[in-house]
């Protein structure tokens, strides 16, 4: 096949989708998250935590095989400043030390109180069992590996009464703690950059695909309403965010409720997270597929139909490399395919990091770490093609099979290591 037809010959579509596509998506990150910037951020008034009577809350925490990452977040949240709250601890049926630490912790603190489930039934179980033995109607759940900073429960819970009823969830701004190797800190760029950077936008539109599980704080009220998190979902976080939605509860994003969190530091340990991630959005816009034939879901649309044009985009990619893979007749040919892709990807990618990092290193100084921005877009969008169709057959079979989605314990990164 002559290199040319890829431009110009019948495939020409399908390449420049795999062109335009990421770069036209990487210019709406961009401006979306200065505009955020400018109208929401910048606008943003301090707040006075004693000027205000702070509500009670439940603090929810699934465990499963948490047993070196537990006590360190229960310390944490209850040396938090927030004046009333109680801190439940649900094990889930784990199999290392973990039922045997949440007792001695709720023997320890007063505002502890743990729960013991007997049989693993996933994420989503856990936080139901959670909500029915809380006593408060603002619940913050947070992963058994999060610290939160001080302030972040009170800019969680504030943004219910300042924006109103109709407010069912507020997601917080996870940051990365574990900076020990290369794959960490690519992370850490990431979820400054590309996860914060979409989070802004979507908020603009007015719709999100999640909230942020490690951290997001809830109305109990608004969870009744939609009926609880969805128990065979792998992504309970995912699931929850678009039933809230479509019963018209609003998310709302708070970048400055601060989670510090730990990832994988391996490869097997990204691509099993990545893969469950990707799998959780196809679950839930097959789930959800009637919302695009229902005019009062119109604000969610532009979200949904960016989940199909990123799946479509993998395969196109996919197509065309595999395509001249085995069509190429030099290999100069696919040596300037995989560079021209490259070089525009890299290209718009590093100014999106850049903005993205600088709107917010304004809470984390995040921006010195940019250097490690140069390493994650040459890589990124072949790890998001694999990632996404790996994920497919999960998918079709886990609406198959049904039932609990239940979890396994993640890769927390070289915990000796924190810094």
């Amino acid at each position: 096949m002559d290199f040319s037809q890829l431009f110009s010959g019948p495939y020409s579509f399908i390449t420049g989708y795999v062109f335009v596509y990421p770069f036209a998506m990487a210019l709406f990150w961009i401006a979306g998250s200065i505009l955020f910037l400018r109208t929401k951020e910048l606008k943003s008034e301090p707040l006075d935590i004693e000027a205000f009577d702070w509500p009670m809350i439940s603090i929810l925490v699934p465990c499963y095989n948490e047993e070196e990452t537990i006590e360190e977040t229960v310390r944490n949240l209850v040396g938090l400043s927030y004046p009333k709250k109680e801190i439940i601890l649900i094990n889930d049926g784990s199999k290392d030390g973990t039922g045997g630490i949440l007792r001695k912790l709720s023997e320890q603190y007063g505002d502890v109180r743990a729960i013991q489930l007997h049989e693993n039934r996933g994420k989503a179980n856990a936080l139901q069992v959670g909500l029915f033995a809380s006593r408060c109607e603002y619940l913050v759940c947070v992963d058994s590996d999060a610290m939160l900073a001080d302030t972040a429960p009170y800019y969680l819970i504030h943004q219910f009464f300042k924006q109103g009823e109709r407010v069912g969830a507020v997601t917080g701004n996870p940051t990365i703690r574990n900076r020990n190797n290369l794959l960490s800190r690519m992370q850490l760029v990431e979820y400054a950059s590309i996860i914060g950077a979409i989070k802004r936008t979507q908020r603009l539109l007015g719709k999100v695909m999640t909230v942020s599980g490690v951290v997001v704080a809830y109305r109990k009220k608004a969870l009744v309403d939609v009926g609880l998190w969805d128990r065979d979902m792998i992504t309970e976080d995912i699931a929850v965010s678009w039933k809230l939605q479509k019963r018209f509860w609003d998310i709302r994003y708070e970048p400055r409720a601060l989670c510090w969190m730990l990832v994988p530091e391996t490869v097997s340990g990204i691509w099993k997270q990545r893969v469950r991630w990707a799998q959780g959005g196809q679950e839930v816009i097959l789930r959800h597929w009637k919302v695009l034939f229902n005019w009062k879901q119109r604000r969610i649309w532009l979200v949904y139909l960016e989940q199909w044009f990123s799946i479509l985009w993998a395969f196109c990619w996919l197509f065309i490399t595999l395509l001249l893979l085995f069509t190429a007749t030099t290999l100069q040919e696919m040596l300037f395919w995989f560079t021209f892709s490259s070089f525009a990807l890299v290209f718009i990618s590093l100014i999106q990091l850049f903005i993205a990092l600088s709107i917010d290193s304004r809470y984390n100084g995040k921006l010195k770490y940019y250097f490690w921005a140069a390493w994650y877009p040459a890589i990124y969008w072949m790890i998001n093609t694999a990632v996404v169709i790996a994920a497919i057959p999960k998918t079709i079979s886990s609406r198959l099979k049904g039932g609990y989605a239940v979890w396994n314990s993640p890769d927390r990164g070289m915990k000796k290591k924190v810094s």
